[in-house]
C-alpha cells in the first residue's frame, strides 16, 4: 500500500507497522486495556506478597513505574483492583464447579473433580486466594463485596449437596456432617497457597492427586 507525500506528490511505500501504530495509538482502547491488565497483575502480586490492607496505591504505582495519579486513570481505588481479581476468580472457579457437577458422575468422582479444580486454581489465582485467606473479614464489611458471601454460600451448597448424595448412595460415611466436612476440605486446600511453590517438587495437579488419596484412603494401612 502507498501514501502520497504532501511535498512531492509522489507515492511512497508505507512503513511497516505504520497503520498498526495509528490503530494502537497512545490513547487506543486496546492499549488502555493492556495497561489495565498489567496493573492488575502487578497489584495481584503485591497483594499476595504484602497483603491487601498493607499494600498502598503508591506501592502499586511504584511497582508499575508510574505516578499514583496515573493509576487513578484506570482504577478509582485499590478496592476496585482487588474487586476485579476476586470477581475473576469466583467467576472461573464457579463455572468449573458447575461443569463438574453437571457432568453427572457419581458423588465420589465428582468430589475428586472438585478437589482437582480447587488445587489447579492455586497457581493462577494465588492472589485472590491469599486475599480471601487474609482479608475476608475486612472485605466483608464493605457493601461492594457483598457478593463474596453469596458466592461462597453457592459454592458450599454445591459441595454439601454432593457429599450428602454420596452418603445417601452409601459412598460416604453417614456419621459425618456434610457442612463441616466441606469446610475442612475447603480450608485445607486453600491454606496450601501459603506453602505451595510453583515449579517445586510437586505441581498443583500432583498435589491434588495426593490430597485425593489421603482424603479417600487415609494414612492407615488396610
Amino acid at each position: 500500500m502507498t501514501t502520497t507525500s504532501a511535498n512531492s506528490g509522489r507515492a511512497r511505500p508505507r512503513a511497516a507497522g505504520e497503520g498498526g501504530a495509528r490503530r494502537r495509538g497512545k490513547g487506543s482502547p486496546a492499549l488502555a486495556s493492556e495497561r489495565r491488565e498489567h496493573l492488575v497483575r502487578l497489584a495481584a502480586d503485591l497483594f499476595a506478597e504484602k497483603g491487601f490492607q498493607a499494600t498502598t496505591v503508591r506501592n502499586i504505582a511504584d511497582e508499575a513505574g508510574i505516578l499514583s495519579g496515573s493509576l487513578y486513570h484506570h482504577f478509582d481505588s485499590k478496592e476496585s483492583i482487588v474487586d476485579e481479581i476476586l470477581t475473576g476468580f469466583f467467576d472461573e472457579i464457579m463455572a468449573a464447579y458447575r461443569a463438574e457437577i453437571d457432568a453427572g458422575r457419581d458423588p465420589r468422582e465428582t468430589i475428586a473433580g472438585l478437589v482437582r479444580i480447587a488445587f489447579n486454581s492455586l497457581e493462577p489465582h494465588r492472589a485472590a486466594i491469599t486475599v480471601m485467606q487474609n482479608d475476608w473479614n475486612y472485605l466483608q464489611g464493605m457493601d461492594r463485596f457483598a457478593y463474596l458471601t453469596k458466592s461462597e454460600d453457592e459454592v458450599e451448597k454445591m459441595w454439601v449437596e454432593t457429599i450428602a448424595a454420596g452418603q445417601e448412595q452409601g459412598l460416604f460415611r453417614e456419621d459425618l456432617d456434610p457442612h463441616l466436612t466441606y469446610r475442612m476440605i475447603r480450608d485445607t486446600i486453600w491454606v496450601a497457597v501459603r506453602w505451595f511453590k510453583p515449579g517445586g517438587r510437586l505441581d498443583s495437579q500432583s498435589l491434588g492427586e495426593h490430597y485425593i488419596k489421603v482424603m479417600f484412603d487415609g494414612i492407615n494401612t488396610h
